[in-house]
């Protein structure tokens, strides 16, 4: 790992850091070296930071050392993928506000193949949404899509599982940093995309969940994604969440009809309304998206 790269990992690390502030270091620096000889008042002075942010920021800067911090990655098999690597995704790369860093475990080449699909939904899917999983899934993972989500219980759950039983591959976006996987009672299965598919968070390891975290993860699910398909969601899922960010990145957006009688459809049948289209045939939306594919 080059200089840059492994001040971008160390300062990452960094409490009250954020990516909009690395991007006000960067382009102060593009080196990153400045931020080393900043003090406290000239942080909060020049980047508008509270006090008690900065000094807690500089004192880490300055305490924790990158050689440990790369070295624990190392032996827990944490793989740290920055914005420069070249096996960043170049999908997620587009999108407007990227992560700067992506904590990694499994295998970080699952990130070259631009043949991948969000699947999205709500966490008490009905017995029909849980067969949509299993039939609109199918003719990707023989064709070779991979199938992102973001191991959340219900449609989440649903789509890593079949890319899992079915020989597939799949990538989980995690809310939390990747030691701390959430739900728990989702924990084994993160642990097996960690060991055979790939498991991710622009969060560092350690981080505990807290629930503005989740809304934002989702913006790395439809941005590693030619397209979102969503799968039973009412009006106030985080699903639509993703689907809102997929439009607005200029990707597809799919939803699955439901009975005009569930509140597990409302969602889904709404932007059908405001434009999504139907995902009735997984073939069909593969052929769909094989001129965006081209493109890549």
């Amino acid at each position: 790992m080059d200089d840059i790269k492994k001040r971008l990992v160390h300062i990452s690390a960094c409490s009250h850091i954020s990516w909009s502030k690395l991007a006000e270091f960067f382009k102060d620096d593009t080196s990153l070296c400045s931020v080393y000889n900043y003090s406290v008042s000239e942080l909060i002075k020049t980047f508008k930071w509270k006090e008690k942010n900065a000094e807690n920021f500089i004192k880490d800067l300055h305490s924790l050392s990158i050689t440990r911090i790369l070295n624990n990655y190392k032996s827990k098999n944490i793989k740290v993928v920055t914005i420069f690597d070249d096996n960043y995704p170049r999908l997620l790369k587009e999108i407007y506000d990227p992560p700067w860093v992506l904590y990694c475990k499994g295998n970080p080449s699952l990130f070259s193949n631009n043949k991948k699909i969000s699947i999205v939904g709500t966490r008490y899917p009905s017995q029909y949404g849980l067969k949509c999983v299993e039939y609109l899934t199918k003719p990707f993972i023989q064709q070779g899509w991979m199938i992102i989500s973001g191991l959340a219980y219900g449609i989440d759950t649903a789509a890593h599982l079949q890319a899992m039983k079915k020989n597939g591959a799949t990538i989980a976006v995690l809310g939390s940093g990747i030691n701390t996987i959430y739900p728990k009672n989702n924990e084994e299965i993160g642990q097996e995309i960690a060991k055979n598919h790939l498991l991710i968070s622009e969060y560092t390891p350690n981080t505990l969940p807290k629930r503005w975290m989740f809304p934002r993860r989702n913006r790395i699910i439809s941005g590693l994604s030619l397209a979102t398909i969503v799968i039973e969601a009412n009006r106030e899922s985080g699903s639509l969440i993703t689907a809102n960010l997929a439009n607005m990145e200029g990707r597809e957006v799919f939803a699955v009809p439901g009975s005009i009688l569930s509140q597990k459809a409302t969602g889904t049948n709404e932007l059908i309304m405001a434009g999504a289209q139907l995902a009735v045939n997984g073939e069909k939306i593969i052929e769909q998206l094989q001129p965006m594919l081209d493109k890549y």
